[in-house]
């Protein structure tokens, strides 16, 4: 990256870069990302990172684990946010690593508010997210003409691990052709369920996604009323992505990574 003809931002001492991993393949990092990677002197990573970005960093560079994982003992995120800030009043340049983009169900904003409190400067780099690089690799387009207008972003956990209770069932059926829900396969049946019970079909397509993007990917092709059923009979665990709506089903045409 020494030979581009445009000049990237320069990662000054007491800075946080936070910055989005992508999904999981190297080859969709940003220019952004692999910057801030290179010259960074503490690079503070999640668990969806992908190992192989972390060799991008120089030897010099500290590379410190702050990785949360439902079920599972994590860091605790006020824990994380502190660590930064110490970092940074050390004088470090820090590169904060999420998986996707850190501003799509990543917490980034609850980092940067801490980050705000403490007089300390960031900068954000976007990422791709799962939702948008998970679906392109599996040949299902999150648009098309003649099948959906919309699409809908969706977690399907709370900080608490339950399903959201602020969703408007109804509503998200009737007015969203394309659904992509992020950390849903514990409520998987409560999601569906609440779906049909709305008024969607049980035989509408559903894709589950499992380490989207990487060399293992794995899609099943479902549908919406025997979806949890096919989950559990796969295997396949957590964490994976869940598309809903119409564009599955061109996946049969436009697989092109499976060829």
């Amino acid at each position: 990256m020494n030979d581009l003809p445009f000049t990237l931002p320069n990662f000054e001492p007491g800075w946080v870069w936070l910055a989005g991993a992508g999904p999981g393949d190297p080859a969709l990092l940003t220019l952004g990302t692999a910057h801030g990677l290179r010259h960074a002197d503490v690079v503070v990573y999640d668990a969806l990172v992908n190992p192989e970005i972390l060799k991008l960093a120089p030897d010099t560079a500290e590379l410190e684990y702050a990785g949360k994982r439902g079920g599972k003992p994590s860091v605790k995120q006020d824990d994380i946010s502190n660590r930064l800030v110490e970092l940074a009043k050390d004088g470090k340049k820090v590169l904060r690593l999420k998986g996707g983009d850190p501003f799509v169900f990543g917490r980034g904003a609850e980092e940067c508010m801490v980050l705000v409190n403490a007089g300390v400067q960031f900068r954000i780099i976007p990422g791709i997210t799962a939702g948008v690089g998970g679906l392109a690799y599996a040949g299902i387009p999150m648009t098309t003409r003649g099948t959906n207008t919309a699409v809908t972003f969706i977690t399907g956990h709370t900080v608490t691990g339950d399903v959201p209770d602020d969703i408007n069932w109804q509503a998200l059926a009737e007015g969203s052709p394309v659904m992509i829900f992020y950390m849903a396969a514990k409520h998987l049946a409560q999601i569906s369920s609440q779906l049909i019970k709305a008024g969607r079909n049980a035989d509408e397509p559903v894709a589950i996604l499992q380490k989207a993007t990487f060399p293992e990917q794995v899609v099943l092709e479902t549908t919406l009323g025997s979806c949890n059923e096919d989950l559990k009979r796969a295997g396949l665990t957590p964490p994976v992505l869940i598309v809903v709506g119409p564009v599955v089903s061109l996946r049969e045409k436009l697989n092109w990574l499976d060829d």
